[in-house]
């Protein structure tokens, strides 16, 4: 099993360093991952690291909170894009959703979609703040949208990705769009019951020591 082609080699701490982001990318050249995905501000960087391989630049966008304006998110989409990304990852707006502004939740991801077009766009819906209702809502207004994948979480909430909620997700999205778990996945057992769950891609900073445990 190609365990590394499941991951998003992820580097989103505010400390991280252009040194941090070039290590990274060697990294991610060294074990073959699918992506590195870094803060729009480093997709530069790591466009001229990654030049020449079949890794990809992913990029996040409204992270993390989601809270700014529709505008804010489109402009750094379309910079990020601009700069080479590949794959966005949104954070979808939580407070809109939870006051029932479904609407509008709705047309931001089909502002940002029309953005990326044929490039892959990931919509986190932050699954530790949002009741089972909600994850289920979420779920479909991206799939309504014309997103790629759904995505568990940030990484900076109060939990990380859970299978419950990955089940939710499942059943929401009907086939329609593919799923990312991410947010504590730091071993191969639980990457490996995330994959079985119907996860296509895991968002991780532990993704060396997941490939070294599954060779050993």
């Amino acid at each position: 099993m190609e365990i590394n082609r499941y991951i998003d080699h992820t580097i989103l701490k505010p400390t991280a360093t252009s040194e941090d982001i070039v290590e990274v990318c060697k990294e991610a050249k060294e074990y073959n991952f699918f992506s590195v995905c870094v803060n729009s501000g480093f997709v530069p960087l790591a466009k001229k690291e990654l030049e020449g391989t079949d890794v990809k630049v992913c990029t996040v966008v409204g992270f993390p909170l989601g809270a700014m304006s529709t505008a804010a998110k489109v402009f750094e989409t379309q910079q990020a894009l601009k700069d080479g990304a590949e794959e966005v990852d949104m954070v979808i707006n939580i407070g809109e959703l939870k006051s029932k502004n479904f609407k509008q939740v709705e047309e931001e991801i089909a502002e940002i979609k029309k953005t990326v077009g044929d490039k892959v766009l990931k919509v986190i819906i932050e699954t530790c703040y949002l009741t089972p209702q909600e994850i289920v809502l979420a779920s479909e207004i991206a799939v309504k949208a014309k997103a790629d994948f759904v995505k568990t979480s940030t990484g900076f909430g109060n939990d990380g990705a859970r299978l419950e909620n990955i089940e939710l997700m499942k059943k929401a999205v009907e086939g329609k769009a593919k799923l990312k778990a991410s947010g504590g996945i730091k071993n191969l057992d639980t990457a490996l019951s995330f994959i079985e769950a119907g996860v296509e891609r895991i968002g991780t900073s532990s993704g060396i020591s997941i490939v070294k445990e599954l060779k050993k």
